[in-house]
């Protein structure tokens, strides 16, 4: 079993930055992807960025490209998304989500499905 704690989130204006947290306990987490998703209210939940086992690979929505950067470290089974530049419709609750299903892929998934993990979220509020 994988718990996942998030943290770092919070209420910002729009151009702030915010850096959010994700600890891992239990089983080691360090050859599995991570993935940071979102949901905003009356939205589905939707991925925002990815990284593989190594961070050899990752992903961005189109959405937060340019504007966010994942990040993780193995050695304190941390997960990690910097987000700079924000704007209101970043608004949402962050979730980070590690998926067991994928031992040292070298590509990122994206598929809420492909997740079998995940933490409890933080919400990160942006105001104009």
């Amino acid at each position: 079993q994988v718990q996942l704690v998030e943290s770092g989130g919070g209420l910002v204006q729009a151009g702030d930055s915010l850096r959010l947290s994700c600890a891992a306990s239990g089983r080691t987490i360090n050859r599995y992807s991570m993935a940071w998703f979102r949901q905003a209210p009356g939205k589905e939940r939707e991925c925002v960025a990815g990284i593989n086992w190594s961070a050899a690979s990752t992903y961005y929505a189109d959405s937060v490209k340019g504007r966010f950067t994942i990040s993780r470290d193995n050695a304190k089974k941390t997960g990690y998304l910097q987000m700079n530049s924000l704007k209101p419709e970043d608004t949402a609750v962050y979730y980070c989500a590690v998926s067991s299903r994928t031992a040292f892929r070298s590509t990122v998934i994206t598929a809420e499905e492909d997740y079998d993990y995940w933490g409890q979220g933080t919400q990160v509020t942006v105001s104009s």
